[in-house]
């Protein structure tokens, strides 16, 4: 069974940095995305950033452009999301999932979904 864990979130002042991991497990999937997702209070749950198993092609969401990057370690089955330069807009709940392509980066081609991990950013 396909497992996903999140670390990494908590809080920090605007300015700040965080860095989230993905650590993925129970699957063998040759051709796979890892994406990053956030849902804040009273709003849709919305694509961060994802990234291709094969080629490392990522998507970010504007927003965040310029201030996210993500990354993998393929040894350790492990998506990284570095986040600098955070804002209080910031603030959810951030997921990360398992879709079996590199389609899009919207929850509807995800398949496995994490826990979830806080990040709020507040001065």
């Amino acid at each position: 069974q396909v497992q996903l864990v999140e670390s990494g979130g908590g809080l920090v002042q605007p300015g700040g940095s965080l860095r989230l991991s993905c650590a993925a497990s129970g699957f063998t999937y040759d051709y796979y995305a890892i994406g990053w997702f956030r849902q804040a209070p009273g709003k849709e749950r919305e694509g961060v950033s994802c990234i291709s198993s094969t080629d490392g092609s990522t998507y970010y969401e504007d927003s965040v452009k310029g201030r996210f990057t993500v990354s993998r370690d393929n040894a350790k089955n492990t998506v990284y999301l570095q986040m600098n330069s955070l804002k209080p807009e910031d603030t959810a709940v951030y997921y990360c999932a398992l879709g079996l392509e590199f389609s899009s980066c919207t929850k509807e081609e995800y398949d496995y979904w994490g826990q979830g991990t806080q990040v709020s950013v507040s001065s």
